[in-house]
């Protein structure tokens, strides 16, 4: 840790604690990374209309980015325990900026691969909510709720900032100024990063926010390969891991794959424009803001398998409910975006909660990033199967139906999870 940091926090320690500094930091790094995660979702027409690539090409492309981004996690987890949070993150940063201003010059659908499926993936994949559960797990012993639902809820204020501008963006300057800008934000969040972002509490003299004992030690000397697989041999054999695994499957399916990709396109088949569409999805993105945070905040008070429970459900009923919104003139969509946009992504911390709970402290981030893989493989799935149906239907019709039910399957899967600790897993990692 530099002197400059070791400064701002003492600057900082009579106010408050120094966890929520962090908070906010990365809370602009997984804000950065929302928005480019959200960027191919106004490229899909642009680059259909530019280069003659189909729906279900591009959408192959998107659905590595997406798959990779959950693929990274676990090793992302490990990697922070091994060399430190504040090196990967810069890392991270880096590999988004290029990637991003390198497929400024692409013109072939596998540079579009390259760039946005491996460059961006990689990138993504760190800053991820496996980052936010690695500094949750290390920053917090109290709130560690409350703190999740803003860090997860970053995700919905990037797309809330970045979409809407993105769009006018393609529309004026073309979709090319929408990759420097992202770039350029990139950038923008490596100095605070450097500056702000110490290992730990003990880093600067500090206890965890609401810590009464001694700690354990997070940081490993294992090889990282070592601590994610060893931690995934221990995890599998118990059954809670499996029903997060496949829950958070079919979160994946149902957000990033689907509506997170598609939905523009799917507005654009109803005469909506790439702007009326990325509005609608800043909408439900301020929503979600609120939607996740105060998911957050029930997740310390209550059973976290029945606030799951509710969230699949309504998610279900609102995607079944989705094709029929477009005809219901503008009160259709209202219904649609206010019941989805609450839900969008405030799975994430009662399933963190009960990853601590299975898991423990220590093992949980690594265990998340496996758990997060299948949220992204779900992404992925659902990102390929619903471009290839459009086209081969000509509608979203059956995918939204379809994903919706995925929802309710996931609703009655997570309540038999029992959320007994499991001692063997933290031993492992």
């Amino acid at each position: 840790m530099n002197n400059l940091t070791q400064s701002i926090a003492d600057t900082v320690k009579p106010r408050f604690h120094y966890a929520w500094v962090v908070v906010g930091v990365i809370f602009l790094v997984l804000l950065c990374s929302a928005g480019i995660r959200a960027t191919p979702s106004v490229m899909i027409l642009p680059l259909e209309q530019e280069f003659g690539w189909s729906r279900s090409t591009i959408s192959f492309a998107i659905s590595v980015n997406i798959a990779l981004y959950g693929l990274i996690g676990p090793f992302s987890a490990a990697a922070m325990q091994r060399f430190g949070v504040r090196r990967v993150v810069l890392v991270a940063l880096m590999l988004l900026a290029t990637g991003t201003a390198l497929s400024t010059l692409m013109h072939m659908p596998w540079h579009m691969v390259l760039s946005w499926g491996l460059l961006v993936g990689a990138g993504t994949g760190v800053a991820a909510n496996t980052l936010a559960a690695t500094i949750v797990g290390r920053w917090f012993e109290a709130r560690r709720g409350l703190a999740m639902g803003l860090l997860t809820a970053s995700a919905a204020t990037g797309q809330m900032v970045f979409l809407p501008l993105m769009a006018s963006m393609v529309g004026s300057f073309g979709w090319r100024s929408v990759a420097f800008l992202v770039s350029g934000v990139a950038v923008a969040a490596i100095p605070l990063v450097w500056l702000l972002l110490p290992e730990n509490p003990r880093a600067i003299g500090l206890k965890m926010f609401g810590q009464t004992a001694e700690a354990p030690e997070d940081t490993s000397k294992k090889n990282p390969l070592a601590i994610a697989f060893g931690a995934l041999r221990s995890s599998v054999r118990m059954p809670d891991f499996w029903l997060l695994f496949f829950s958070f499957f079919v979160c994946g399916l149902s957000t990033n794959g689907y509506i997170g990709t598609q939905f523009i396109a799917m507005c654009n088949d109803y005469g909506i424009n790439e702007v009326g569409g990325a509005s609608i999805l800043a909408a439900m993105g301020m929503l979600d803001l609120i939607g996740t945070t105060l998911s957050g905040w029930l997740s310390d008070r209550y059973n976290p398998r029945v606030l799951l429970f509710w969230y699949y459900g309504l998610r279900g009923v609102a995607l079944i409910f989705l094709p029929y919104a477009f005809g219901l003139q503008y009160y259709g969509l209202t219904i649609f975006a206010i019941f989805y946009g609450l839900d969008w992504i405030a799975t994430v911390p009662p399933t963190v909660r009960l990853a601590n709970d299975v898991f423990g402290r220590l093992a949980a981030p690594v265990v998340f990033g496996w758990i997060v893989a299948g949220h992204q493989l779900g992404a992925a799935t659902a990102t390929t199967l619903a471009g290839y149906m459009r086209a081969t239907l000509g509608n979203y019709t059956a995918s939204s139906i379809m994903m919706g039910m995925a929802c309710l399957i996931g609703a009655v899967m997570v309540l038999r999870i029992k959320g007994k600790q499991a001692t063997p897993v933290a031993a492992a990692a």
